[in-house]
Parts: C-alpha cells; structure tokens; sequence
C-alpha cells in the first residue's frame, strides 16, 4: 500500500538555502517511501504514522494508547525496520527493577590476574528506537528511569552518567481499559511525551483487508528506507524550517486558553477543564508543525500544521473534571473546540 502526499507546496522562503529545498523533496519522497514499506505489514492507520514520524523528526517521544489487539507493537517495530536504527523492546512487568532497564556494573576479572573491576553492562534502554511495552504496567520507580533517560539522553548508574545513543526515541504503549495491577502515569510525566497517539479500530474494509492479507503466510520483510545520519540530517532540517509570526500566536493563544484560571480562557472550559497545558506544549507544537510541513513537502510551517498536530500535543495536557466526565466532555473534544473558535475569529 503507497499513501500519496497531496498537499500544495508553499512557496520557498528566503531564509531555506538551495540544499535545503532539495532535502524538503527528500524528506516528502522517503515519508511516501516509509509508508509503503511499512502498509505491507500495517493496513491502515496513516494518520498514527505521520504522527510517529513527526515526533521522531521533532526529536520528542510518543505515547500510544489503544485497546489490546490493534497493533501497536508490530507497528512500532515496522516503522523501526525501515531505518538502519538499532531496536529494543522492554516489556514492562510489575516486577521490573531500574536496572533492568538501564543496565548494571558486574565485577569482572581483568586478564588473566585476580585483580578485578566493576563493568558496566548496557540495558535494553541502549538502542536508538525504544518500544516501551504497557509502560503502565511498571512501578513508579522503573517508570522514572525511562523518563530520565527520555529528557537527559543519558543513565546514572552507580554514580556514572552513561550517554544513550543518536538519535533516541521512546514510543511507549499503554492500555486504556484494564486498569487493574497498573500504575498510570501522573500528569507532570506524562507531559514528557511530545504526543499522545490515539490508536483507533480500523474501518470495515481495512478490517476486511487484515482478514485477507494476514492470515495466508510470512510477514514480509521490509527494506531499509533511511539511514540514522539521514535521518539526524532530517531533524536538523527541521529545526531550520521558518515559522511565520501569525503561527506562533496561534500555538501560543491555544494554550493559553486551555488554562482555566487565565482571563483568556473561554467560559465554557473553565466549567470543564481542571488543569490545562505548560509551556512545553507550546514548543512541541512549533516543532510538530515544522516537521508536518516537511512530511508534506512543505517549506515554512502554517495555521494548518498548528491545528493538525494540537490535539495528540494536548490530549494528555488537558485535565478535565467531573462535570466534563458527567457530561461526556473528553479532552479532544476541549481542543477541537478550541480550534474551531480559533478558525472562527481568524476568519
């Protein structure tokens, strides 16, 4: 399966230089490239991987939530198959220590003397595309290990910082239904993870597809699309993109007025939001925006890259509170208002 980017190009700033342009084409054919390869093995869910895609090239981690069965790792694994990335999984246990994750010093005989020293042995976290497996499934302690490593680039073990290597990316899953045995996330860490993906079923015919396509022999093996200074060389692209001033403003009113106690907030959220988003959400959406445009060859981010990438930005940003609950009001439906009335008064 091929997915077509079908976007209008907007015209070339001045602040891109002619190399750049030409690696904006080359972003837009390895993005269509990418997806391909990886539609042999996943039928469906192009929108979870243009968002996958987007954090990795906005140097953020990901978080996927969706019930049991919909793929979450084959996909996560797929996409890591079409880079020269090295990968690991670590399947989260309640009885996963720190270590674990991280790696550990074992004493070791030097040569052939009875002198011995302590060596640090890497963890699985020492690989460039992490895939966090029900990271609710963990204690706190093992949780905020990750989330170090995910914020520093980098482990402490007995004192001794360990550097991770580049690029580094998280993709976490989680299952929203079976809440038993588990240890959610608080908020504050939460807000480490640029997006929160929301994995949906797949439509009648895609469910007709799996049933067809996956049930009659081997799962393909995928090729190589990009390579791991390719894709450094991306990020770096991506931090160059221009965003015009009228963008910003808009990334900054939207999560201003997610804030309950701001004068700018309207009436309606104020009824049903508890807490709304930081800073940091302003800067994942900048960064989301940027490399959106880039994924649809694009050369400066817009109102529209803003928009697209708000609600994974701030699903898990907003906290709603019982009235909302009471009355079936979600956080994506929070920022999908606010866009509209954002939309509104741009007009």
């Amino acid at each position: 399966m091929t997915t077509k980017t079908t976007t209008t190009k907007s015209k070339t700033p001045k602040e891109l230089s002619g190399g750049d342009v030409k690696a904006i084409e080359d972003l837009r054919v390895s993005y269509e490239d990418i997806t391909s390869e990886v539609g042999k093995i996943i039928i469906g869910q192009e929108a979870v991987i243009e968002r996958m895609l987007t954090c990795m090239l906005s140097r953020g981690h990901a978080l996927l939530m969706g019930v049991p069965g919909l793929a979450k790792t084959l996909l996560v694994n797929s996409l890591a198959q079409t880079t020269s990335l090295s990968f690991g999984r670590i399947q989260f246990t309640p009885d996963l220590m720190p270590s674990d994750v991280t790696g550990t010093e074992i004493l070791q005989s030097t040569g052939e003397g009875l002198e011995r020293e302590f060596v640090f042995a890497k963890g699985p976290l020492f690989a460039n595309v992490i895939l966090a497996d029900e990271i609710n499934r963990t204690p706190p302690k093992t949780q905020s290990a990750l989330l170090e490593a995910m914020q520093e680039k980098r482990v402490t073990v007995a004192g001794k910082h360990h550097t991770l290597p580049e690029p580094f990316f998280v993709l976490a899953t989680q299952n929203p239904i079976e809440q038993e045995g588990t240890y959610p996330l608080p908020e504050a860490q939460l807000d480490r993870f640029m997006f929160l993906i929301q994995v949906e079923y797949p439509s009648r015919d895609e469910e007709i597809r799996i049933s067809q396509e996956t049930t009659t022999g081997d799962i393909p093996k995928l090729k190589k699309v990009i390579t791991g200074k390719k894709l450094r060389e991306f990020q770096g692209l991506v931090e160059r993109v221009p965003v015009p001033d009228h963008v910003h403003e808009l990334a900054v009113d939207i999560v201003r007025r997610t804030r309950p106690n701001s004068d700018e907030s309207p009436a309606w959220l104020r009824r049903w939001v508890q807490w709304g988003a930081g800073p940091r959400a302003v800067q994942f959406l900048i960064r989301g925006a940027k490399a959106r445009a880039v994924l649809h060859g694009n050369y400066m981010a817009s109102t529209e890259d803003i928009e697209a990438v708000a609600e994974p930005v701030l699903f898990h940003r907003i906290l709603t509170n019982f009235h909302a609950r009471s009355e079936g009001m979600t956080s994506s439906e929070v920022v999908k208002r606010l866009i509209t009335e954002a939309r509104k008064e741009k007009r």
